[in-house]
């Protein structure tokens, strides 16, 4: 079927669209999980959305499946690799990168798939600086539209990056174009402005799905502040979680502080510095307390680290705010660290950078942490409860010390609800603990279900199964994919939905 599909692509759209050489299947199939590369059949690059309604309806008549993808920097959560092996992969990164407009008086951009976190932050600067972006803590040739629609996230006040998107542009299934909100209508002149329109709201449907491939969308931005603050406090023992997590939930439920704040564990602070010392491959400990303590001395961090900034007209402006969170802290015993510190350190500037809309590529130092390239994240969510992030931590530790990883965690906080980002590091050329990484996933998963607080965003090698134990979604998603998607065109599998 791929075959034909190859063929019929190339006759339509010339060769130069489709690449199926055994180098570029394995840079596509290459990712970071324990489950092993996913080879596709092969990788298309569309060059405008004519062209992606063209390979949706080529793959339609010849019975072939796509897989789209942006820029494919999903790391640990499976890069460009198709959630199926012999999906085609639908680059959409390549070429389809414009920045098709700024608006800086209303605060938007419209972008393609391919527009990164730099590009963006590029333009904008060479605009006058007058708008900033969300940007995540990972690459800065990340996609700006990609991680929206995965539901990823940033750390300012426009952290919620698909809550910050309005107006998508998607190619469905059957090769017909629908765009969302006041988009609809043709000529319309609020499709960047106004999600909440005519009708029931349709953008939820292709985040985290499969039911149609984005082809543009507006991003909301932030008038730049003129000044940004940054700062940190710093707790001593593992157990002070549960305090960092109290004092840091009336800070955002009164709106004190714009920005989220992390609380930051220490392997996963000078983890972005340093690699695991005196590793073995085939051994399954994880890191000594006492070697984990001197190196938390070494990088000037605590057990626990709590960082956000605040935003001003001036310094003067912020002063009052700075001196209360800092009473608030101080009071409770932690350290404080200003903002010159902040700057001055390679591993807190990385708080500062993301409080600031700055893309970095220094956290990518986590994925160095062992030998073997091997990195995933488990994502589950955790009430703003000092006693709840406790227990969290408490099971982590355990099941993760039991398969031999380190308990690598920060919680980025929102006023009721946090993410309890685990980035789980293994040596992925040691098939021994490639096994152990993946029973402790499924581990991990079990436990959580079991206290009550569900994974979000997951790695490809388990979106299926992690699927299955919710079959009232899935009889949801298989339904709307059965109306919009009889054939299976686009990524059957992704996110479970079939």
């Amino acid at each position: 079927m791929s075959a034909q599909f190859f063929t019929a692509v190339a006759a339509e759209l010339g060769p130069d669209l489709l690449d199926t050489s055994d180098e570029t299947l394995a840079r596509y199939g290459f990712n970071r999980l324990p489950g092993g590369d996913r080879l596709p059949a092969g990788v298309a690059f569309p060059r405008s959305v004519e062209d992606v309604q063209a390979l949706v309806r080529l793959a339609k008549e010849h019975g072939a499946t796509l897989w789209p993808a942006s820029t494919g920097h999903n790391l640990g959560l499976g890069e460009f690799s198709p959630v199926r092996e012999t999906q085609v992969v639908v680059d959409l990164g390549r070429r389809m990168n414009r920045i098709l407009e700024v608006n800086e008086t209303l605060g938007y951009a419209v972008i393609e798939p391919g527009v990164t976190f730099q590009a963006l932050r590029a333009e904008l600067a060479a605009r006058g600086d007058k708008l900033m972006i969300s940007s995540t803590s990972g690459p800065p040739d990340g996609s700006v539209l990609g991680n929206a629609l995965d539901r990823g996230a940033g750390y300012t006040p426009y952290f919620d990056h698909f809550g910050m998107t309005c107006g998508l542009e998607v190619v469905l299934p059957d090769a017909t174009v629908l765009r969302t909100g006041d988009g609809a209508l043709t000529g319309s002149r609020m499709a960047s402005l106004n999600k909440s329109g005519f009708g029931p709201l349709l953008d939820g449907l292709f985040s985290q799905s499969n039911f149609g491939i984005v082809t543009s969308a507006t991003i909301w931005l932030m008038p730049r502040p003129p000044v940004i603050r940054g700062w940190a406090f710093t707790f001593d023992e593992d157990a002070d979680l549960e305090q960092a997590i109290e004092l840091v939930r009336p800070l955002k439920l009164n709106n004190l502080v714009p920005t989220l704040i992390k609380v930051t564990s220490d392997v996963y602070c000078f983890g972005t510095h340093t690699t695991y010392p005196g590793y073995r491959a085939g051994e399954s400990r994880t890191l000594p307390d006492d070697v984990r303590r001197a190196l938390r001395t070494q990088n000037g961090v605590g057990a626990w680290t709590v960082s956000g900034a605040f935003y001003g007209p001036t310094e003067e402006a912020i002063q009052p705010s700075l001196d209360r969170v800092r009473a608030h802290f101080e009071a409770a015993g932690a350290t404080y660290v200003p903002h010159d510190e902040i700057v001055a350190s390679p591993i807190l500037k990385i708080h500062l950078d993301t409080f600031s809309g700055e893309p970095t590529t220094s956290e990518l130092g986590l994925l160095d942490w062992r030998p073997g390239g091997g990195a995933t994240w488990f994502l589950p969510a955790a009430p703003m409860l000092g006693a709840v992030a406790q227990q969290q931590q408490e099971v982590s530790r355990r099941i993760l010390t039991e398969y031999g990883f380190e308990y690598i965690v920060e919680f980025v906080c929102g006023p009721r609800a946090a993410r309890a980002l685990h980035i789980v590091v293994f040596n992925r050329a040691d098939e021994a603990e490639r096994k152990r990484m993946h029973e402790c996933y499924g581990a991990l998963i079990a436990a959580y279900d079991k206290l009550g607080y569900p994974i979000g965003r997951t790695p490809t090698d388990f979106q299926e199964s992690a699927a299955a134990r919710l079959p009232e979604l899935q009889r949801v998603t298989h339904s709307i994919k059965a109306a919009l998607d009889p054939s299976g065109v686009i990524a059957p599998g992704k996110y479970g939905i079939v």
